[in-house]
């Protein structure tokens, strides 16, 4: 149905607001002219207009209304509100819902929202499409193990793609959580330990879901709403627990986990979401600090802030407020523009407002923040542009996407150990391998945690992929489950697998984590691989066969005992959608294997949390000299099993002719640096090459490492290229000693090109002065 007809077949007339969007369409005034006290994202003076020309009208139960979101039948990520959506539906006070799919289904609802509202404001759309919507991508941290911009912003792309065409606008991603601690589940949602890359990283994926350079792009049908989150420092809850505690200093928010969330805000992010955990005593949906304080006033972001899941609610968990009308002033002062479906603001405000405990004008500003959005999506001028059945049909699953997923997938594969090079298993040399373990035929896990509309039942196995990689070649299979994903059949099957493997040339074993095993409320204190798995390899082992292992998880694993009896191991993480067939394009050779990890191994869960970019001691250990009463373990070294960086390949890369154009440069100069990179080996291949530096002296303490380059280089067998690096004044400026101004101090710098943090070998040093 066409929105002439709809709004023809409606009961209440719309001629006023249809004529003062029209009359605000024909005026260019600037800003200044506002009747309402908020700043615009959009920047856009005709926009600008036709938001305060619909608040004039609108009543205040609609405009807190516009701040209730209310969550569908889809996942449930928390404690589930009575359901009183319909309620509000009929009296026109939803401004948004997630969790419902499809573009027939969103059109009933938003026919709905239309018909009921007395001005006749659309519904906003969102969901959890984090990594993917229909074609499934790899779950983040694996993606981010590509170190591939172009490739982050391409997936995010086709994800908006197909959200857009079923009637989705706005999506919770990308999460930017630094995380440190391996047992936080959350951790496959982001991309790692290191505020750097994981700034390039968010900026490339805001980018992909919005498509966009300036917010006019949005007048496309197949851009997204982008939205931050969580803020802040959710990656820092102590002892890795979900929900649980954040308490650290100012300086490390503001160097360690600020970044990246700052760099969305430069990147036109459009939303932020709260998170769950407190800072410093007060929860982040409360805080005044974050949300005015920083985000606006320092960092002058002007889109909206969204709550987690009945984050709100929370605050008298929390022991932050007394009640839920006490919650809902505390957020709503802080500067929460949307309760995501907790019902405080619909309930609450009204009364709050009335008592003077929360003023008409920060109502005002949440209400125009939203509605903003709803006209730069064009969802005023065509309520049904984003739910387009046919374009739908068209579009969500496309073969064209599948094979981009492929392609991502493989990108994302860590080639950890490569004993005698046991892998590629080439397939014009005769071999027999078994096919082990329980991730092997596994289908449901390929996804990984919020595969939101992905199908579990079309992912592609890993015994799918690679018999068709290898039908018809000298390779050939035999088959044992083993064990299972859930721990519930003990050994029960060892005897099968035992007699698979005795005839095998080669062992491939597949395992990991089930998938419900990561992600929120995913946490775990024991992060080795399950018993059973690791009693089958220690059974499989004793036959003294060359052993290879694939591993899908959603985060660092303790693989000690793995790296240590193993001759092959392939972090393959959550691949996604084409799951099994990646995997046998590294298998087999086809595709070489150059991601690296962006979040640090560790040896055991003790080292945790475990990060490349510490600061040193007054004590600091030398491992190589190892002496009593230093920072140190007694039954266990520092050093972690795969440093952050660290990643094989099938080939060799020999890093050689480090050279400086100069040793020392001012803050208006800068400093080049160069570095001869060959491929030594005998297949064409990608190096991450990285450079680190650290400050040796300064006013505070900086990090032993520091991520400040890199580039991804392809290199054929036998070929040279030189990489080049540059250093200025931003390169080496930090947080002074107040913790919020950038300085950059002389002194003496060290500097490392690498491959990974753990490489020390080849290394100069260079000064400002």
């Amino acid at each position: 149905m066409k929105i002439q007809q709809l709004l023809k077949n409606m009961a209440m007339p719309i001629i006023a607001p249809a004529m003062l969007i029209m009359a605000a369409s024909c005026s260019h005034e600037p800003s200044a002219t506002q009747k309402y006290d908020w700043q615009s994202y959009s920047k856009d003076p005709v926009i600008e207009h036709k938001v305060d020309s619909l608040l004039s009208i609108m009543s205040l139960d609609e405009k807190i209304g516009q701040m209730s979101q209310f969550a569908g039948q889809g996942a449930v990520t928390g404690p589930k509100i009575d359901d009183h959506f319909k309620g509000y539906l009929k009296k026109g006070e939803v401004g948004s819902m997630f969790n419902v799919f499809g573009a027939k289904g969103l059109r009933k609802i938003q026919e709905e929202a239309i018909k009921n509202s007395p001005h006749h404001i659309p519904i906003l759309f969102a969901a959890d499409v984090i990594h993917g919507y229909k074609t499934i991508f790899p779950m983040p941290l694996g993606e981010a193990a590509s170190w591939d911009l172009g490739m982050m912003y391409k997936t995010a792309r086709i994800a908006a793609e197909e959200a857009s065409s079923t009637g989705i606008s706005w999506t919770f991603a990308p999460m930017v959580d630094i995380g440190r601690d391996a047992r936080w589940g959350r951790n496959m949602e982001g991309a790692g330990e290191d505020a750097y890359l994981g700034s390039l990283i968010a900026e490339a994926r805001v980018k992909g879901f919005q498509g966009i350079t300036t917010y006019k792009d949005f007048t496309k049908p197949n851009t997204i709403l982008a939205c931050t989150k969580h803020f802040a420092a959710y990656g820092a809850t102590e002892s890795g627990r979900e929900y649980n505690t954040v308490d650290i200093s100012d300086r490390t928010l503001r160097e360690t986990y600020f970044p990246t969330y700052h760099a969305t805000v430069k990147a036109g992010v459009a939303t932020f979401m709260t998170s769950f955990n407190e800072i410093a005593g007060v929860p982040s949906t409360g805080s005044k600090y974050l949300y005015t304080d920083v985000l606006r006033k320092e960092w002058g972001f002007t889109g909206m802030v969204v709550t987690d899941y009945t984050a709100i609610n929370e605050l008298v968990a929390h022991g932050f407020a007394a009640d839920l009308k006490e919650a809902g002033m505390k957020s709503a002062n802080a500067g929460i523009d949307m309760d995501m479906n907790g019902e405080v603001f619909v309930k609450n405000l009204h009364a709050l407002v009335k008592e003077g405990k929360v003023s008409e004008k920060t109502i005002n500003r949440a209400a125009a923040r939203i509605l903003e959005l709803k006209f730069m999506l064009g969802l005023f001028q065509d309520p049904f542009r984003y739910m387009d059945e046919a374009r739908e049909k068209a579009t969500v699953g496309k073969p064209e996407f599948r094979k981009v997923a492929r392609k991502a997938a493989a990108a994302s594969m860590v080639l950890l150990k490569n004993k005698n090079n046991v892998l590629p298993l080439q397939k014009n040399v005769a071999k027999r391998v078994a096919l082990i373990g329980p991730m092997i035929k596994e289908r449901r896990s390929l996804n990984g945690e919020w595969a939101i509309r992905g199908d579990r039942k079309e992912s592609v196995t890993l015994y799918e992929g690679l018999t068709a990689k290898y039908k018809g070649t000298k390779v050939k299979f035999t088959y044992a489950k083993g064990c299972d994903l859930l721990n519930k059949e003990g050994h029960k099957g060892f005897a099968a697998a035992l007699r698979a493997a005795r005839n095998a040339d080669v062992i491939l074993f597949a395992g990991g984590e089930d998938f419900n095993w990561s992600g929120e409320a995913a946490c775990r204190t024991n992060i080795q691989l399950p018993a059973p798995q690791v009693d089958l390899l220690k059974a499989l082992k004793k036959l003294h066969k060359p052993i290879v292992m694939v591993t899908l998880n959603g985060r660092p694993l303790d693989l000690s005992w793995e790296d240590a009896n193993l001759d092959g191991i392939v972090e393959a993480w959550y691949p996604g959608t084409e799951a099994g067939n990646a995997v046998a394009d590294i298998i087999s050779g086809d595709v070489n294997p150059a991601a690296k990890i962006t979040m640090t191994f560790p040896r055991n869960v003790g080292q945790v949390p475990i990060y490349y970019n510490r600061k040193n001691t007054g004590r600091p250990l030398d491992e190589k000299h190892w002496a009593d009463y230093k920072s140190s373990y007694i039954d266990s070294p520092n050093s972690p099993l795969y440093p952050f960086g660290y990643g094989l390949s099938y080939t060799s890369f020999q890093y050689s002719n480090l050279k400086l154009d100069q040793k020392s440069f001012t803050k208006d100069g800068q400093i080049k640096v160069s570095v001869d990179v060959k491929n030594t080996g005998k297949y064409d291949g990608q190096e991450i090459v990285q450079m680190y530096i650290r400050d040796i002296a300064a006013s505070v303490t900086r990090p032993v490492k520091e991520l400040k380059g890199f580039h991804k280089i392809a290199l054929k067998k036998g070929e040279t290229k030189t990489v080049h690096f540059t250093i200025n004044k931003k390169t080496i400026e930090f947080l002074g000693l107040d913790a919020k101004t950038l300085v950059a101090e002389p002194g003496k710098f060290d500097l490392w090109v690498a491959k990974s943090a753990g490489d020390n070998s080849l290394h100069t040093q260079f000064s400002y002065q």
